[in-house]
């Protein structure tokens, strides 16, 4: 599954909004019922307010029912940045694959990512 949802995520790249960057991410959520969610990245010239591609999936997930722990894998066009690695730890997904900047794909658990993170109290 790592390989087809980082190829997914990919296609859905060429729909990022980044004018100021030009690097356009994708994101695609596979949940544990079968779904999938897509993402990309949306600049704002105020750099603060843009949103990554994993955060914009996992919202469209959320707005349709989805809550954490009911993510099976999500695909990423590259490697998440630390903010991102906080989501995907909150939201339990056990198998984060993205490309590499050598080109290859890596897979692992978001709790990997994170190592030793701050957890929310249940």
């Amino acid at each position: 599954m790592s390989t087809s949802l980082v190829e997914a995520a990919e296609a859905v790249a060429a729909n990022a909004y980044a004018p100021y960057s030009r690097y356009l991410v994708g994101a695609v959520v596979h949940t544990t019922d079968g779904r999938k969610f897509s993402g990309v990245n949306v600049e704002n010239a105020a750099y603060p307010l843009g949103i990554c591609a994993e955060k914009t999936a996992l919202g469209a997930a959320a707005t349709a029912g989805v809550k954490p722990g009911e993510v099976a894998a999500i695909g990423i066009t590259a490697s998440p940045c630390g903010g991102c690695r906080q989501w995907l730890h909150e939201w339990r997904i056990p198998e984060v694959s993205f490309r590499r900047e050598d080109g290859t794909i890596a897979t692992c658990g978001a709790s990997e990512m994170l190592p030793d993170t701050w957890n929310l109290p249940e």
